[in-house]
């Protein structure tokens, strides 16, 4: 048969910039076909065309490398030792630029072309932490840093990137909330004007009550007094016939837990001032300066401990994230990070110090990621021990399984090497990375599942609150490593539309990352569900309301990327719980949904094939989620998330999906690693070339 039909043609050695990025065939002409089709500029970069050597020549070249490094007499070309020993593992076969800077020129030619080969995706770069550092600005004029890895500044960002898509102008800030800007604790700060009335203190009775609110809220999370010398201190307060106020701390301390108790207990709100200010305000201006506090170390790094706690609850961030900074220091000055010896400091004292630290250690890698900083204190200069309580082992396992989740935060937001890094240079280990941090995370699944389980599908028992409270920041550690994902989509699909499906198809392993970030979404608000219809979600503390706007966000944006991904119901239920937070008097979760209805409208504005199921947010009473259908209805979703999951998810035959998958235990430690064990070089490949593409930087 004759004519053009069998004819192959030799795909061309040579091909432009645009060509290779988007992996199609050029001509290899100037311009080629399908730059001059499109009418775009051609570019021809001699340095992308690939050139065969072979895995000898490599050798060979490293061997050069190594005895110039054994070279220690100062000859040009030498490699410093010491450089050697800092290097880590995983650039053992990476030649650093200072490196060939030293190397002869046919040796420094040689180390540039292993350099490449070595790292061809060295422009992917995670576009939350890239660039010049994003700033925002509120309506009063300040200017607030928009952290990598912090919930709330993700939120900020996906709504300024779609707004600015939609209108072609920045995202006006004035209705928005800004920290410490929603509760006003009526104090300008000053210590000067402390003169006012000192609260009326509570009955002993009510005061009791207040005390054992707090210790069952929070207590075995976090230790913010001890409580045989504070209860000492507090029956001898009240044995005097009419009792009046001291000046030691232990007084100070004792108006804490009493702003603590009022937040947990108190729901009406009295315009915009928290419950229990009045006895945190003046708890405040009578607290010593850091330079006399530091003559009580103990007691005083309990009491920043509780003021870190109550502001982050006002939504203080910063303020917060100060104070438990201080708190940090103070304990590592008196040694709290060290095996304090019991034989010379006696085992109250220490067992008393272990709890500090822990406490403090755990709420600065938090705080620190809340607020998208990097972790500033190193692991490795830790070694004390687990603190132990009397006939409760489960109190020190709760306390092992949340500092091991706290590592895993420091490892996803800054502790090198990060999926949020602080100079955005990620090479190609932007989804390794992700992959590294997945690992952990599966680590603990097994464990978490094992020690502290949920029994969300049982009838017969409670949910437990630490359990639910560990599971929700463990499915916060898989959003938060997975979420910058969702946001690259979302900005192919704004610059791109036609081609978004397309490139979601192209990887199945990174299409399977966004659908883990999704399902720990729909985890998240099932656990909190189920906390509501036992009356147990925290409307006072920040964290099951950070549970609820971190996985609203990333379900808002799923189905702008690929329609497919709507979870309209989960939506309803994500609402439904903001409603209750906010009828409980909680003035941020307000502002949150506001956001949130945001959002929504401003995606619905795309186009009607992309639309979303759920054009705004709707409410639903929390005595509909009590009705026997809604009993059935849950009891079958296991399956039915199951099924919402590609089939080719796990790449290992041997582990069903269908078979293992609920939302009352989530995704097993094999199914995890199975989904990061897929990741491969041509992924971070494609992704670095769609995120160049697309100007994701």
């Amino acid at each position: 048969m004759g004519g053009n039909g069998n004819k192959v043609t030799k795909r061309s050695l040579n091909a432009c910039t645009r060509c290779r990025r988007q992996k199609i065939k050029c001509s290899g002409s100037q311009p080629c076909d399908s730059c001059n089709k499109r009418k775009l500029t051609c570019v021809f970069d001699d340095r992308d065309q690939k050139i065969l050597i072979t895995r000898g020549y490599l050798d060979e070249l490293q061997q050069k490398i190594a005895r110039l490094s054994q070279n220690d007499h100062g000859e040009a070309g030498t490699i410093s030792p010491e450089y050697h020993e800092e290097r880590s593992p995983d650039s053992k076969d990476n030649i650093d630029s200072a490196e060939i800077t030293r190397l002869s020129p046919e040796e420094k030619e040689n180390a540039e072309l292993h350099q490449e080969l070595e790292d061809p995706a060295s422009g992917l770069t995670n576009p939350l932490s890239t660039g010049p550092p994003a700033f925002m600005s509120a309506e009063n004029g300040r200017t607030f840093y928009l952290g990598t890895s912090s919930n709330w500044s993700f939120t900020r960002r996906v709504l300024s990137l779609t707004h600015d898509h939609i209108y072609q102008e920045p995202l006006p800030t004035g209705a928005l909330a800004f920290d410490g800007a929603i509760y006003d604790l009526g104090w300008d700060g000053l210590r000067g004007n402390h003169r006012s009335e000192i609260p009326t203190v509570p009955s002993f009775d009510h005061a009791m009550y207040l005390i054992n609110s707090v210790k069952f809220r929070c207590g075995q999370l976090y230790h913010l007094f001890d409580e045989t010398e504070f209860m000492a201190g507090l029956h001898e307060f009240y044995s005097q016939p009419k009792p009046t106020p001291t000046t030691g701390l232990w007084y100070i301390h004792f108006l804490f837990m009493l702003a603590f108790g009022k937040g947990f207990v108190q729901h009406k709100m009295q315009g915009n001032k928290p419950p229990g200010s009045e006895f945190f305000v003046k708890a405040l201006q009578l607290l010593p300066d850091l330079s006399v506090l530091h003559q009580e170390p103990i007691e005083s790094t309990e009491i920043l401990c509780c003021v870190a706690l109550y502001l982050q609850a006002l939504d203080y961030r910063s303020s917060a994230h100060n104070y438990i900074g201080s708190a940090m220091r103070m304990a590592m000055a008196e040694g709290m990070h060290t095996q304090m010896p019991v034989e010379y400091l006696g085992e109250h004292l220490v067992q008393r110090c272990r709890k500090i630290w822990w406490t403090v250690y755990i709420l600065d890698r938090e705080m620190t990621s809340l607020m998208g900083l990097p972790q500033s204190l190193s692991d490795e200069h830790i070694n004390t021990l687990l603190p132990s309580f009397t006939g409760s082992l489960q109190r020190t396992a709760g306390i092992n399984m949340h500092i091991k989740l706290s590592r895993i935060i420091a490892e996803i937001s800054g502790k090198s090497p990060a999926v949020y890094a602080i100079d955005g240079r990620l090479n190609r280990n932007f989804l390794i990375r992700t992959k590294s941090a997945l690992a952990s995370i599966a680590k603990l699944a097994d464990e978490l599942h094992t020690a502290f389980p949920l029994h969300l599908d049982q009838s017969t028992s409670g949910v437990s609150r630490i359990s639910a409270y560990l599971n929700l920041l463990y499915h916060q550690c898989i959003v938060t490593a997975t979420r910058p994902l969702l946001f690259c989509f979302l900005k192919i699909r704004l610059e791109s539309p036609e081609h978004c499906l397309e490139a979601l198809t192209t990887s199945k392993n990174v299409r399977n990352l966004i659908q883990m970030c999704l399902d720990s979404a729909q985890q998240m608000i099932y656990i909190l569900h189920c906390l509501q219809s036992e009356d147990l979600l925290e409307t006072f503390l920040p964290f099951d309301l950070d549970s609820v706007f971190v996985s609203t966000t990333v379900l808002l944006m799923a189905p702008a990327i690929d329609l497919r991904w709507s979870y309209p119901a989960w939506l309803e239920k994500a609402y439904a719980i903001f409603e209750e937070i906010i009828e409980n008097g909680n003035l941020i979760a307000k502002y949150r949904r506001s956001e949130l209805q945001l959002l929504d409208e401003l995606l619905s504005y795309f186009p009607q094939e992309h639309t979303r199921c759920l054009s705004a947010p709707i409410s639903i009473p929390a005595a509909t989620l009590n009705t026997d259908q809604t009993s059935v209805q849950l009891a079958n979703f296991p399956s039915s998330v199951a099924h919402t999951l590609s089939h080719d998810l796990l790449s290992d035959p041997g582990v069903s999906l269908e078979d293992e998958l609920s939302l009352t235990t989530g995704l097993t430690a094999a199914q995890i690693m199975a989904v990061a064990d897929s990741i491969e070089s041509i992924d971070t490949e494609w992704m670095s070339n769609a995120m160049v593409e697309h100007s994701i930087w």
